[in-house]
């Protein structure tokens, strides 16, 4: 965000896959420092208005808005449900995302795949492009920030359970890296979190519920890590108290 205006600019922020885990965190972390929330889901609304109502309880703006990030129409009419219900963005974190069941790359169809990349690629692409035309000062902007929510699969590969679910969030670090570098003059900050093994329901979604169990002998610090404790770095990239850090990506992941 654009240092001079920061401080009298309406913070307005859009999480995507908002109704749970580290999405969820993100919403209500950020809400509770001062940021109007658009919190995204897909097709959970229960769960998204619980995280609505519990910003709202605690004196916090935010609304839901459903969408499929990989579909185009679907997204460009949640951006304009954002600006006309809470005014001009911000602040955006590409945070929907899919895995699938452990299989080897043998084993896999081009419909997994497709999905895969449509979702966690193409989606988090058409998101950072409607933000940055709300928020570049190319665009009339007043300048904002993007997270990306990555993973420590991107580094690590994933072998024998996800290896496309990595590939994807390997193309996700190089997108933001690419847009960081095509945006930093023009007010937007772009980074990328890459959470390791965290306690949420996206293994249970890829049939495995005990991974972080199984996994964390492989963790130096022993443990699996919290929804909460990414909020933490996704929001502190948001403020402006990283005002002057974009492109990086920033490990959550126990020393993994």
């Amino acid at each position: 965000m654009n240092q001079k205006d920061g401080a009298t600019q309406k913070k307005v922020l859009l999480v995507t896959g908002g109704s749970r885990g580290i999405g969820a965190a993100t919403a209500l972390l950020a809400a509770r420092q001062g940021w109007a929330v658009a919190v995204n889901y897909t097709a959970n609304s229960l769960a998204a208005d619980e995280v609505v109502r519990a910003i709202r309880a605690e004196g916090g703006a935010a609304i839901t808005v459903q969408a499929d990030v990989a579909d185009e129409a679907q997204v460009l009419c949640m951006f304009e449900q954002v600006d006309a219900q809470l005014g001009r963005l911000t602040g955006l974190v590409n945070n929907a995302g899919v895995v699938d069941v452990t299989a080897r790359v043998d084993e896999m169809g081009v419909a997994r795949w497709r999905r895969m990349f449509d979702i966690n690629v193409i989606g988090s692409m058409l998101c950072a492009r409607e933000a940055v035309r709300r928020m570049s000062t190319r665009h009339g902007g007043e300048g904002g920030s993007i997270v990306n929510v990555s993973s420590a699969a991107s580094r690590l590969g994933s072998p024998g359970q996800y290896v496309d679910y990595a590939a994807a969030k390997g193309a996700i670090d190089a997108f933001t890296i690419g847009l960081a570098k095509e945006v930093a003059a023009e007010s937007v900050r772009v980074n990328a979190v890459r959470p390791g093994l965290i306690e949420t329901e996206i293994h249970a979604s890829g049939g495995l519920p005990n991974r972080v169990n199984d996994l964390k002998h492989q963790v130096p610090m022993q443990r699996g890590g919290t929804a909460d404790e990414v909020a933490q770095a996704i929001v502190w990239l948001l403020s402006d108290a990283a005002s002057y850090t974009t492109m990086s990506l920033l490990d959550v992941s126990g020393g993994r």
